[in-house]
């Protein structure tokens, strides 16, 4: 298995690259993103003591952004500068500390404006979440897209 400078292993699409190597959060987090092409991703993450809410399993924040950062590589591997519209998780079985989570992501539509990502997160054979997401091409940082706003603290 490859694996390159910033620590992602695998089969990594160029593009996905770019965006993995500008992305702190995902890092910094101990999110591992192993492959990464042709609509499919695979990320992974050790839970630990740090990431429990108050009864002692995952805090579920952690297994979404799991989830969204296969969804972003397995999107971004089919369609350049594209980001998160929407998602939505349920979460099935509790993740706790030591459980290895592995969250597999596979592009179900794509056309020219957005793309919808499947993301199942598992430890082991248990199923954690399932996690379905839509990503739209952007522009940029200050691009317009051509709606118009109103001032609601006017109104």
């Amino acid at each position: 298995m490859k694996v390159d400078a910033a620590g992602h292993q695998g089969d990594i699409d160029e593009n996905v690259q770019r965006m993995l190597a500008a992305d702190h959060a995902g890092a910094r987090l101990g999110i591992v993103v192993t492959q990464a092409a042709q609509g499919a991703a695979v990320a992974q993450l050790v839970v630990t003591e740090h990431m429990t809410n108050g009864i002692g399993v995952a805090q579920g924040g952690f297994v979404f952004a799991l989830a969204d950062q296969a969804f972003a590589c397995a999107a971004n591997s089919v369609a350049q500068r594209v980001a998160t519209a929407d998602a939505s998780i349920s979460f099935v079985a509790p993740a706790h500390p030591g459980d290895e989570l592995e969250a597999v992501a596979t592009v179900s539509y794509s056309d020219q404006k957005r793309v919808v990502v499947d993301v199942v997160v598992r430890s082991e054979d248990r199923v954690v979440a399932l996690f379905k997401g839509t990503a739209r091409r952007f522009r940029g940082p200050g691009a317009h897209n051509g709606s118009t706003r109103r001032n609601v603290s006017a109104m």
